[in-house]
């Protein structure tokens, strides 16, 4: 096990980090702290405190992440397009359920099979894009309860099955859609820049890539690094007291 030290400039001095048997640990399936040592409720504040990002990568992720409308002619990594999708699959779903599937359009061959379904607005920038990945749900994501949720899998396996289809493929549906979103922001913070959309045809997409029925497309997702010339200015957004309220 890997332990690393927060330095004292953002624990106090009687954090978990200045006692001498409590290790802050690294690994993601521990926690945040040795088990061995228990910390007080306010030292388990400070050490998640520290965890937050800097202000650089907030810019990277969120203030000046921007939905890519154009893309530099510079091929991206099949292995950050993994590991944005290894990121993607540690945010939460109902039940582990994880019914995000995606396909990477790469080639001019898979790219032609795309194009009759793209909308004339976002023809061009898609056929240019280095990567396009199609967003989909698995309908049957129920099926795999027994391995993402292995100690109730067979019961939830059973459970979802009962339910009626449109009722499968809405939660397959939420669900799927809370994991795109994951996964832009693994995009954004690997230094890829991202636009998704809704323009496109869902049934053509489905006929040329989901044959068999038991994938459904959602969104289109062009991948790359940005051609911030093509860019639109930021859209006004809400102030949060206008969405936001407290009960």
């Amino acid at each position: 096990m890997n332990a690393f030290h927060i330095d004292s400039s953002v624990t106090s001095d009687e954090s978990v980090s200045h006692r001498p048997n409590a290790r802050i640990v690294g690994a993601a399936a521990d926690g945040i702290y040795d088990r061995t040592v228990i910390p007080t409720t306010g030292e388990i504040v400070d050490l998640k405190a520290a965890r937050k990002l800097d202000e650089a990568a907030l810019r990277t992720i969120f203030l000046e992440a921007r939905t890519a409308n154009g893309f530099l002619d510079y091929p991206v990594g099949r292995e950050l397009l993994a590991r944005a999708v290894e990121f993607a699959l540690l945010g939460p779903t109902s039940a582990n359920g994880l019914p995000l599937r995606l396909v990477f359009v790469e080639s001019a061959e898979a790219k032609e099979k795309l194009r009759p379904s793209l909308l004339a607005g976002n023809l061009e920038k898609t056929m240019a894009a280095p990567v396009t990945a199609i967003i989909a749900t698995d309908l049957k994501f129920y099926e795999q309860f027994p391995r993402t949720f292995p100690d109730r899998g067979q019961m939830l396996k059973g459970m979802v099955a009962a339910m009626e289809p449109a009722a499968q493929r809405e939660t397959a549906w939420d669900n799927a859609v809370l994991q795109m979103g994951y996964f832009i922001v693994a995009l954004r913070s690997l230094g890829l820049d991202a636009g998704p959309m809704v323009g496109f045809d869902r049934k053509t997409v489905d006929e040329a890539f989901f044959p068999d029925g038991d994938w459904a497309s959602q969104y289109l997702i062009n991948i790359g690094y940005g051609d911030d010339s093509k860019l639109f200015p930021r859209l006004p957004r809400f102030n949060v007291d206008e969405i936001a309220r407290f009960a």
